[in-house]
């Protein structure tokens, strides 16, 4: 599995191009925003995108889906709970007093234990949800993509569309935190973590946490 992460849209969202060296099958997991960047290291590395994974809905994480699809005939990958909300982008950035565009409707939706596969690359789907109603994430070759689910230090906010704390507490000790303490967590924003560092570290997980 060969990685990159680019950063992108004014809240800073992790989008992650996920491919096989050898075929150069590749998933893009969570464009944004800014496809003319992401389209950009598409072309650089040649090559062939199979999936656009939403982590969940938010307009943040799926503002480049059209752009992306349009460029690279990609599947537009979606947990079913989170269908909704991807309908609703422009009614969602206009809550934050932003702007965000429309994406076409999910071609697959996936459910907990589906597996992706581009190449050589296979990723589980976990479903996370709690941040909102479809979150997922991806675990592969000891890494993991918690989209908003967890970050190096904290959770993701539940007080959005689809969020419930309790879910995704549950979610998170359930499906990621089971994972072995050296799977590399790759988040939606911000910077890596371990699974074993949140286990330790993370107020909302640790034993001091109350939940």
């Amino acid at each position: 599995m060969q990685l990159m992460r680019i950063v992108v849209g004014p809240l800073q969202v992790n989008c992650y191009i996920v491919y096989d060296e050898k075929t150069r099958d590749a998933v893009v997991i969570d464009p944004g925003d800014d496809a003319p960047k992401i389209l950009h290291a598409i072309k650089d590395k040649g090559l062939r995108v199979k999936y656009i994974v939403n982590t969940h809905a938010h307009f943040d994480h799926v503002g480049a889906n059209k752009e992306i699809k349009d460029a690279t005939g990609a599947e537009i990958i979606l947990h079913e709970q989170d269908a909704a909300l991807l309908g609703a982008t422009k009614d969602q950035a206009r809550m934050f007093g932003m702007a965000a565009p429309s994406s076409p409707k999910a071609d697959r939706h996936v459910k907990h234990g589906d597996v992706l596969t581009a190449g050589s690359v296979k990723l589980t789907v976990l479903h996370t949800p709690g941040h909102s109603a479809g979150g997922i994430s991806l675990a592969g070759e000891g890494v993991v993509f918690t989209g908003d689910a967890l970050f190096a230090g904290s959770i993701g906010r539940t007080d959005l569309f689809g969020g419930d704390l309790m879910t995704l507490i549950t979610a998170i000790r359930e499906h990621l935190l089971r994972l072995p303490d050296d799977t590399i967590v790759l988040p939606g924003h911000g910077p890596d973590s371990t699974i074993g560092a949140e286990k330790a570290e993370n107020p909302f997980l640790n034993e001091r946490s109350g939940f």
